[in-house]
């Protein structure tokens, strides 16, 4: 079965789709939008620093996104702005990415797939990638459920009740950089943070507790994944885009169904 290249690309959208659903709600509630960004972006430095020294790309992007990531963190609150640090991290990840990739003899011709995406090309080996990636994040959440969801809701709760919140937001950092590490080849650098973001906004819409809001996330992203590669096969569009636009048009069918409510 995994020998169709459609069926690859369809089990490793969904895979990307439930790994980022739960940490989709976290970065919606902590407001942690374009740090997700500044971290997805710091993924094209790591993918040319894995060209260059002959490493697993998932590897390096993985390695770099988590640097990027502690050290944002780091510096937030130190006589910084924490949208100033994330403008100049997020930017200057990228173009530092682009400058570094073009030096790379052979990287210009596979650049495009890992901004964007290029889920046609996922082999058994990016899936096993994808999946276990998944489940390590959906198994570190459920793990620290209850001591995230304290640390998010008031950092003074969470310290009174023996709650470390800076350990904890360490341990969303580590989940980020693992979700940009295995999603970076299905929708790219450029979407990562949209796939974040869309599936779980569609589903605080309707959701009544946390736990609801993350299970629905995971069905967003899910039938985003579906949806857009069904778009992609019958227009010929490309597939990262079009499981984006999917979640998006998810989204405006739950501002609809709320509306009434």
């Amino acid at each position: 079965m995994l020998d169709d290249f459609l069926v690859r690309a369809v089990l490793g959208a969904v895979g990307v789709g439930l790994a980022a659903a739960p940490l989709g709600s976290f970065v919606v509630w902590r407001r942690m939008a374009y740090f997700g960004d500044a971290t997805a972006h710091a993924g094209i430095l790591g993918v040319a620093l894995a060209l260059a020294f002959s490493v697993p790309v998932m590897a390096g992007t993985l390695v770099v996104a988590l640097a990027m990531a502690l050290m944002v963190a780091r510096l937030t609150g130190r006589g910084y702005g924490s949208d100033m640090l994330l403008g100049v991290a997020s930017h200057a990840a990228l173009a530092f990415g682009l400058v570094a990739a073009s030096l790379v003899a052979g990287a210009r011709l596979d650049l495009s797939a890992f901004l964007f995406g290029d889920i046609l090309s996922i082999g058994k080996s990016d899936l096993a990638v994808i999946w276990g990636g998944g489940a390590l994040v959906w198994a570190l959440l459920a793990w620290r459920w209850q001591r995230l969801l304290t640390a998010t809701v008031s950092p003074d709760l969470a310290w009174a009740s023996g709650i470390d919140p800076e350990r904890e937001q360490r341990i969303l950092i580590l989940a980020l950089a693992v979700v940009v590490a295995v999603a970076i080849k299905v929708v790219g650098a450029l979407l990562i943070g949209a796939l974040l973001i869309i599936p779980a906004a569609a589903a605080r819409a309707l959701a009544r507790t946390p736990e609801q809001m993350a299970l629905g996330a995971g069905a967003v992203g899910v039938a985003a994944a579906l949806g857009g590669l069904w778009g992609a096969w019958e227009f010929d569009t490309p597939a990262g885009p079009s499981i984006v636009c999917a979640a998006a048009g998810i989204f405006a069918l739950s501002l609809l169904a709320r509306r009434p409510r």
